[in-house]
């Protein structure tokens, strides 16, 4: 019998706690994947509700559960450092999540109440879930590869988008309808369950748990840590600077990740199964982004990866508003992809960068509510000029389907005002003086 080197045993639990990690994103990328990117948006907006005021109320939606995280993060992720508890809110998170992606089945068409509200739930634990899931990066890399590790993450979870992309398809092309498309969702939920299921059997909660002081309770600790934050923070300065620019262009991306298949089914006329394989394409672009970008933050720095994510985006915006074609937005696609996946993963690695040791959750709670707070706007100023410019455009005298394309091309232009202005904040952001 062989015994093995203490060293060797080490990097063994190390390599199994990174693909517990890993597999988290496998999981929740499949919820991204189906309800935000392929199959429920567009069922929401054509079938739950229908027309222009889908696209409204859609981002409506968005809007209302990013800003129920924005509240709520900061305060938990403190609670949640303090306490040694990221791994308890990411199980009660994720099972909220779960759970209410699988009761989308009952979104039926015309029944906007459960449609909108038990999405706005679902979002809530997924993007919240996200807040403890990005604290337990610093947990499982070293600073030299951070970026590397984020980016490995990025890539492995979108591959889980496309897998579980790849499980219905054959459902909605060979049978099809409204019973299949919400079937769909709960097989989604059932993935992410599942793959969920490691990181809490696998990963240990490093952090220790503080004694409260005396008469104290959790929230009030929360709230007078924040408040010295808050205080202290022109320490953070180049922190705050890179939260406020994130703020801007984190919109354009979530502006473009929620209204996809939107786009795709109104100015294309594309179908469920077009946006599949949409989408299925745009995530293996996201793949290739996460590994090429994670890669060059390590060797070029989060802010240069960082502008270079954000113009290419940009590229990819422009070209869409100039597009007529499926098959050019196809390449769109492609090219937004590649793009989302660093301007996502370099973000989220900056973070690590700014976060001082022991208080990464109270630092990804601010990620959290820049990135929430700005996307309870992006959705909505999307949604109002899409529903707002075809109102305007049918009062001319177009048809109501001409009114609806020229909403959507109107409020395209929308995402690259947000991603141009963000990448201006981005250059007044030293990362050197922030390491």
């Amino acid at each position: 019998m062989t015994t093995v080197p203490m060293q060797t045993q080490a990097s063994l639990t190390t390599r199994r706690e990174r693909w517990a990690w890993y597999l988290y994103d496998f999981g929740n990328s499949a919820y991204a994947a189906v309800v935000l990117l392929a199959v429920y948006s567009a069922y929401f907006q054509g079938s739950v509700v229908g027309g222009a005021e889908g696209s409204r109320l859609w981002g409506l939606a968005v809007g209302i559960a990013m800003l129920v995280v924005a509240i709520t993060s900061p305060i938990l992720g403190t609670i949640a450092d303090f306490s040694g508890s990221k791994k308890k809110f990411l199980l009660f998170y994720t099972a909220m999540a779960c759970l209410f992606t699988a009761g989308l089945f009952f979104a039926t068409p015309g029944n906007v109440a459960i449609g909108m509200g038990f999405f706005i739930l679902a979002e809530i634990g997924y993007r919240s879930a996200q807040v403890f899931y990005n604290a337990l990066l610093p947990e499982i890399a070293e600073p030299h590869e951070v970026g590397r590790v984020s980016g490995n993450g990025w890539a492995i979870g979108t591959l889980g988008g496309i897998l579980c992309l790849v499980l219905i398809l054959p459902l909605i092309v060979l049978i099809g309808g409204d019973l299949i498309i919400r079937t769909t969702l709960v097989i989604t939920a059932v993935f992410y369950t599942l793959s969920a299921i490691p990181i809490f059997l696998w990963l240990p909660e490093r952090a220790k748990p503080n004694p409260l002081p005396a008469g104290e309770n959790y929230v009030g600790y929360a709230f007078k840590q924040l408040g010295q934050t808050i205080k202290t923070a022109r320490q953070f300065k180049e922190y705050l600077k890179f939260m406020a620019a994130y703020l801007v262009f984190n919109d354009g991306v979530i502006m473009a990740l929620n209204f996809a298949a939107i786009i795709g089914a109104v100015l294309y006329g594309m179908d469920q199964t077009q946006l599949i394989i949409f989408v299925i394409i745009v995530q293996v672009s996201n793949v290739a982004g996460a590994y090429a970008f994670g890669f060059w933050v390590d060797r070029l720095g989060g802010k240069r990866s960082l502008a270079l994510s954000i113009v290419t985006m940009i590229i990819a915006i422009i070209w869409l508003y100039l597009n007529q074609s499926v098959t050019g937005f196809y390449l769109v696609g492609i090219l937004a992809g590649f793009a989302m996946a660093g301007i996502e993963s370099v973000s989220r690695t900056m973070v690590s960068f700014f976060a001082p040791s022991g208080r990464s959750g109270e630092f990804y709670g601010f990620f959290a509510v820049a990135g929430r707070s700005s996307s309870f706007i992006g959705p909505a100023v999307y949604g109002f000029i899409a529903a707002e410019a075809a109102l305007w455009y049918q009062a001319q005298g177009e048809t109501a389907v001409t009114a609806e394309q020229l909403g959507q091309k109107m409020a395209i232009l929308s995402i690259g005002i947000f991603l141009l202005v963000g990448l201006a904040m981005l250059a007044f952001v030293k990362e050197k003086k922030a390491r």
